[in-house]
């Protein structure tokens, strides 16, 4: 035999990695961990205790606590308390910690990647070399943002108390990605891990301790569902950081609702990987390896959908069953091992069901001939060609090493495909055409894309999704803004010298102005109707509401918005986004600019139906609307992504996309520039708009309709209905097809909002009905949302 040939026949041999250091620190602890509360170690108050188990043997590992109610409380206190001092630490100091908490990572990453692959069944070469690099990795990068918040990040303060909640599949990375953020913004926490896999959380404890982390800045509150849903509902923690499944993302944003806490929710995925027919067919089957069989599947950003285009498709799956015969599963300890052990049984039977249900429905199933081990929680690389785009196991979120095969034929036919998905948290795109890729990965409606690569993450750039893949973004400066609040008082309206002078000159003048007498002639009804698709129209349910003015008097009437204007106007903003978005920032700014230019030219008459309505000074408020829109109008093409430095050779962009659809419900105060403020703001984005005015205050709404006709507003892209605000605000934020809304009224209406948008997990911002507008940079983030596209280059 020649060496050639017993190169290609040379079996793996075992290179196992020792269990022996971790199991130690197990044993010194006597096998038994408790609560990490305040700085100190304590029995929980339940006394109750669950096994944490290996899921490679299913040998348990260590008792954990089973954290109450009271624990939670006690673990709030204590970060309350620790906030009054944290919060106001220098910058300076914060960074040191956090540097010291990283600086510990590196030391004693042995320890954690073996800990973290026995409690999570994950091969020690990916805790090894992916995650405990990218844990300490976010601690360097987040003790930089600590020491430059003062200047970066001026006029915000920290949160307060944050409650966060992390997965199974990612322990420490997902404690990293939530803690790092939130201390180095001044925030104190209280973390609960997932109840399969504490072990590492609790390490990281103990390493707070060492460093000497102030007591009560960091709490560990280990427990299962009761635990986490006790940290929701405290009323005491400022915001809620999750990350899990789409189902409990829906409990807690119904929970908070009305609360007041910031969400943020990092849910599940169904993520497309797009090949197309001048991809490099081998390196594209080593990204579906880690696309899909990265973690066994395991990860909410798994590439589980793989669409080919279908003059490959063969060829790649070919291509792709030879590797997967190749593929290792067995001991995650052993370093020659690719697939380790699926976390807990409760997982394994639920990938099993949605298997037999995907043969079931038809899908052809291929797996390796060789088998998996029999002890332990272990499943093969398994492949589905043939999958009906509306199958289960194309739609559901598997969350194992199981892979979904279509085919489209053209470029249009792969987006269609890669949004037929109510999730949008990844996408993969396989292309040696630049153009292609970066044109295709406009489309895709998903927070982070990476072309010709899959699963890279780095502190730097942002992670989370679109849609009912949750909101809010983790990593890179846009991570931040999830941990802070604006500290300065909101923006008061701008009287400009001209506008004080004009309101002087011509306010009285407009005010004084009354039609010649006509004898015997009544005066014309003006009917105020709804605007819809570029048209005014009769509201559908016949009704109408009378507007009265301060002092009581009848000034006029409007239309009664009910269910089917608005599903009306929803269609007609949904039509025109894509030609909105695509539209460039020039010519939003020129169509915003003849806004403006246009309720100039009519200043005196909204000024003095903004006095009928609401006894203000209308010129000084038209004004300030002007300048609303002017703004607007310049941050069109000024509100600019940026490239983020992540260390691979590789260029990220973190691109500001709208949101979609909007639903605008405006508040009382300032009934016109509110509307120009926000609407201009958000149409500036890209967004398209369904406008709720102000149910008080709404006849400067309707006189603006002859503005938008003659400002070359396309039809459909900003929609009005007017009505009872509440009314036309449930309607609104159960439709499916509403990507986001944004509410101004009262306690009540808010809590509503956010219970009723968990239906499709649509992004809310509720304002209260009165009282000064928040600032542009707030509206512009509000009104946005951060695709991160990974694009790498070099041989």
């Amino acid at each position: 035999m020649t060496v050639t040939e017993l190169l290609e026949t040379l079996p793996y041999g075992p290179a196992p990695e020792a269990a022996k250091p971790a199991l130690e620190w197990i044993e010194a602890h006597k096998g038994r961990f408790g609560l990490f509360i305040g700085g100190k170690w304590r029995d929980p108050s339940t006394q109750e205790w669950f096994a944490s188990i290996n899921p490679a043997n299913a040998k348990p590992l260590a008792e954990v606590a089973q954290g109450g109610p009271e624990d939670v409380s006690d673990a709030v206190k204590a970060a309350r308390k620790a906030f009054a001092s944290w919060g106001k630490t220098p910058g300076h100091v914060r960074a040191r910690y956090l540097y010291a908490l990283a600086r510990q990572v590196q030391k004693h990453s042995r320890l954690f990647a073996v800990l973290e692959t026995l409690d999570n069944g994950k091969p020690i070469r990916e805790t090894r070399d992916i995650d405990i690099p990218l844990v300490a990795r976010h601690f360097y990068y987040h003790a930089g943002w600590a020491q430059l918040m003062e200047g970066e990040l001026s006029g915000y303060e920290p949160v307060g108390v944050v409650g966060q909640i992390i997965p199974w599949n990612f322990p420490l990375l997902m404690l990293a990605w939530k803690i790092a953020p939130a201390l180095a913004m001044g925030n104190t926490v209280v973390l609960k891990p997932a109840e399969f896999t504490p072990l590492t959380a609790l390490l990281f404890a103990e390493i707070c301790q060492n460093v000497g982390l102030p007591a009560g800045v960091v709490n560990i509150v280990t427990g299962d569902g009761r635990t986490g849903a006790a940290l929701v509902e405290h009323e005491g923690v400022d915001k809620i950081a999750f990350t899990g499944s789409t189902e409990v993302g829906r409990i807690i944003r119904r929970a908070t609702a009305g609360s007041g806490k910031k969400l943020s929710l990092e849910l599940g995925g169904k993520s497309p990987f797009l090949v197309f027919d001048d991809a490099d067919l081998d390196s594209a089957v080593e990204g579906v390896v880690d696309a899909i069989w990265f973690n066994q599947g395991q990860v909410c950003c798994a590439g589980s959908r793989l669409l080919v285009q279908e003059g490959v498709a063969e060829k790649l799956y070919g291509k792709l069953r030879a590797r997967m015969e190749r593929l290792r599963v067995g001991d995650p300890l052993d370093k020659a091992v690719d697939i380790g052990a699926i976390v807990a049984p409760v997982q394994l039977q639920k990938i099993q069901q949605l298997v037999q249900k995907g043969v079931e429905e038809g899908a052809e199933l291929w797996q390796p001939s060789w088998a998996v081990p029999a002890e332990g929680c272990f499943y093969p690389p398994t492949l589905f060609t043939n999958v009906a785009p509306a199958s289960t196991i194309a739609q559901e979120e598997i969350f194992g090493p199981v892979l979904a095969a279509m085919t489209f034929r053209t470029p249009e036919e792969a987006v269609r495909l890669a949004n037929n998905t109510r999730y949008g948290l990844a996408a993969s795109i396989w292309s040696e055409d630049i153009n292609l890729a970066l044109d295709v990965a406009t489309q895709v409606k998903a927070g982070t894309i990476w072309i010709n690569s899959t699963n890279l993450f780095d502190a730097a750039s942002g992670f989370g999704g679109y849609r009912e893949s949750g909101f809010g973004r983790e990593g890179g400066k846009e991570g931040l803004w999830e941990y802070v609040k604006k500290a300065e008082s909101r923006l008061p309206i701008a009287d400009s010298p001209k506008s004080k002078s004009r309101a002087k000159a011509k306010t009285a003048e407009a005010i004084s102005y009354e039609p010649p007498a006509v004898s015997a002639l009544p005066p014309i009804d003006r009917t105020a109707k709804l605007f819809i698709g570029g048209k005014q129209a009769r509201p559908d349910s016949g009704y109408s509401k009378a507007v009265y003015g301060p002092q009581g008097q009848l000034i006029g009437e409007v239309g009664l918005g009910n269910r089917k204007d608005v599903r009306n106007a929803v269609e007609a903003a949904r039509g025109a986004f894509e030609g909105w978005r695509r539209t460039t920032g020039h010519n939003k700014a020129q169509i915003l600019y003849f806004l403006a230019e246009n309720l100039e030219a009519r200043a005196f008459e909204f000024a003095r139906r903004l006095e009928l309505q609401t006894g203000a000074d209308g010129m000084a408020e038209v004004e300030a609307a002007i300048q609303a829109l002017f703004t607007a109008a310049a941050w069109a093409d000024k509100y600019d992504g940026v490239v983020h430095n992540t260390p691979i050779r590789n260029v990220t962009l973190a691109v500001p996309e709208p949101i979609g659809v909007m639903g605008l419900l405006c508040p009382d105060d300032r009934p016109l520039l509110a509307l120009a403020t926000l609407a201009g703001a958000a149409l500036a984005m890209g967004n398209t708009l369904v406008v709720v005015p102000s149910p008080a205050h709404p006849l400067s709404a309707t006189d603006l309709y002859q503005v938008l006709e003659t400002s070359d507003v396309p039809a459909g892209t900003f929609n009005i209905v007017t009505g009872e605000r509440d009314e036309l605000a449930k309607t609104l934020a159960e439709h499916d097809d509403v990507d986001a809304v944004w509410y101004a009224g009262p306690q009540a209406g808010r809590a509503m909002v956010e219970k009723a948008s968990a239906l499709n997990m649509k992004r809310t911002w509720t304002l209260p009905e009165s009282g000064p507008l928040p600032g542009m940079d707030e509206i512009l983030r509000q009104a946005t949302q951060v695709k991160n596209i990974w694009v790498p280059y070099g041989a």
